[in-house]
């Protein structure tokens, strides 16, 4: 069997660059103009993001997520709370994510401590899901061991006996919720040809005086 030869596998980054004057005010302003930039590019998935997390045993778990909401607040994803990833914000509530926006040469990466949501926004937006994950959230017990496929299909068969599509009364499960990772560092990263690429950072500061919010100062880093 012959493999492809990984040490030759390379792309180059001819998009334009990423200045400082190009810059928003706050990295949720520019998060919001990058990716109604995925978006318009017709990326696959544009709010697929890779979360990374740490157990108690100090050891990182990553896993693809999708991004449910976004503002000056921070990024919002969903979660069965007693899944690996909840087990890991119990113990250590900082998680990472990463967008890789790999066909427009760039990526977004945000850390931060990760909060749940209240309960009253866990519910709304589980009711917007689609009837079959909702049923879905309940028949799986997640990152826990289960005996077969067959067994999946029977407890969500068993489901969907017990809540018609027309009966709109799923409740969200209790053991299920939402993530609010509010940020204080997110790089932003463009691809640039020769491996030059450009790399600035949000880091989030004290307040300025006589404002309520913290402020964010920018550095760029090599690549």
């Amino acid at each position: 069997m012959s493999f492809p030869d990984l040490a030759a596998m390379r792309a180059r980054y001819r998009a334009g660059g990423l200045t400082e004057a190009d810059l928003a005010a706050d990295p949720f302003q520019q998060f919001a103009h990058w990716f109604t930039d995925a978006v318009g590019a017709g990326l696959p998935e544009p709010n697929a993001m890779v979360v990374s997390t740490t157990g108690r045993d100090g050891r990182p778990g990553s896993r693809t997520v999708l991004l449910k909401g976004y503002d000056a607040d921070g990024f919002v994803f969903y979660s069965n709370y007693d899944s690996r990833k909840g087990h890991d914000l119990a113990a250590t509530p900082y998680a990472s994510l990463l967008f890789p926006w790999h066909p427009i040469a760039r990526q977004v990466i945000v850390s931060g401590e990760a909060v749940r949501v209240g309960r009253d926004e866990t519910v709304a937006y589980f009711r917007s899901r689609p009837h079959g994950s909702q049923l879905g959230a309940w028949a799986s017990a997640q990152s826990t061991p289960v005996a077969s496929r067959a067994e999946l299909e029977r407890r969500y068969a068993e489901l969907a006996d017990r809540y018609p599509e027309d009966d709109d009364a799923v409740p969200a499960p209790p053991f299920w919720g939402g993530y609010r990772l509010v940020p204080d560092r997110v790089e932003f990263w463009q691809g640039r040809d020769n491996r030059l690429h450009d790399r600035l950072v949000y880091e989030r500061g004290p307040a300025p005086a006589g404002t309520p919010s913290a402020g964010w100062t920018v550095t760029r880093l090599c690549p």
